[in-house]
């Protein structure tokens, strides 16, 4: 088999690319990078946009999410700095900062509605701000050393967390910040993510495990990496999930069947970061080698005769046998 290479590569950042998000209509995208600043491109021509978005930060951006409506990027800062910031997409400026953490912000998430932005820090909280006042609504003490990771429910009512020390996922209720749910990994949790009928939690660490939020089992563990993960992203439909991963690859799953989708996509260093685009046609990473990389998804899915995982689900039928079981596992 030949060697999958990506469908184009944005150069330009001078440190690693620690985020990507996705702009409506699908032919944009941000990244951000520990160089401090964020920068718009073209995905298909995979040239940078004008440029760079900078702020008086020096920190590094650690983390970076788009709000529901996609008017404007949360990002988080490190270094002295560590404060979560607003960028008006279309502007290209900041509209807000906001002060409260004491360590770099690693993880951010957009309530649902978009009234209401979540960090993680380093500083081992998780801080709920209002977006209209700036103001911190709610702080957890999570226990985390470090706050690696957070999320929210489909329906708002609960917040993920995942760190560091201690190794789990912390399932809390979104309005009080009462611990609800301690979910114990063998390694810091990196990444969370609920799937959109709020049934599943995944979450990536040194493998990716999916749990029943009815029960809070584990009801799957996804093997393959060979090294910490760093990122995870579900596609659009839920049906396909992306991982980022220390050992220098990314991979696809079908969640349908919970096996790999092709071989790991290589990297020449570290994957930080990636990004679904919204109809899950695009993957783009972002690597410790400075460049954002756009895959083809739908040309690898086609190729292994999987092109119905950009479909919907079709209601009551069994997954095994919508996919006449074509899935195939590939070793790194």
């Amino acid at each position: 088999m030949l060697a999958i290479t990506p469908r184009q590569t944005m150069r330009g950042h001078t440190y690693w690319v620690t985020g990507v998000v996705h702009l409506p209509g699908g032919q944009h995208i941000i990244t951000c990078s520990l160089d401090s600043s964020l920068r718009l491109w073209h995905l298909e021509r995979g040239a940078q946009i004008g440029e760079d978005w900078r702020d008086e930060n020096r920190g590094g951006v650690w983390s970076m999410a788009l709000s529901p409506n996609g008017n404007t990027v949360a990002c988080g800062s490190g270094g002295v700095d560590n404060k979560v910031r607003l960028w008006d997409v279309k502007t290209r400026k900041v509209i807000a900062k906001w002060a409260g953490h004491t360590d770099l912000v690693g993880a951010l998430s957009w309530s649902p509605d978009g009234n209401q932005v979540l960090s993680g820090s380093w500083d081992g909280t998780a801080r709920v701000w209002d977006v209209k006042s700036g103001q911190t609504v709610l702080t957890i003490l999570t226990g985390h050393k470090w706050v690696c990771a957070v999320t929210y429910s489909p329906d708002a009512t609960k917040i993920a967390t995942g760190g560091e020390k201690v190794y789990a996922v912390k399932i809390w209720d979104a309005k009080m910040g009462k611990l609800l749910k301690t979910l114990k990994h063998y390694g810091q949790v990196r990444s969370v993510a609920w799937t959109s009928n709020g049934k599943k939690l995944i979450s990536g660490s040194g493998q990716i495990r999916i749990f029943d939020t009815a029960t809070w089992q584990q009801i799957a563990m996804l093997k393959g990496h060979t090294h910490l993960i760093r990122a995870i992203s579900l596609s659009p439909n839920g049906r396909l999930l992306a991982s980022a991963s220390v050992d220098k690859t990314a991979r696809l799953w079908n969640l349908d069947t919970n096996f790999p989708v092709g071989p790991p996509l290589r990297h020449t260093r570290e994957v930080e970061c990636a990004a679904f685009s919204a109809d899950g046609k695009v993957l783009v990473t972002g690597c410790r080698d400075k460049n954002a990389y756009a895959w083809d998804i739908r040309a690898r899915l086609e190729e292994a005769g999987l092109e119905d995982l950009l479909q919907p689900l079709l209601p009551n039928v069994p997954a095994e046998k919508s996919l006449m079981n074509r899935c195939y596992a590939t070793s790194t």
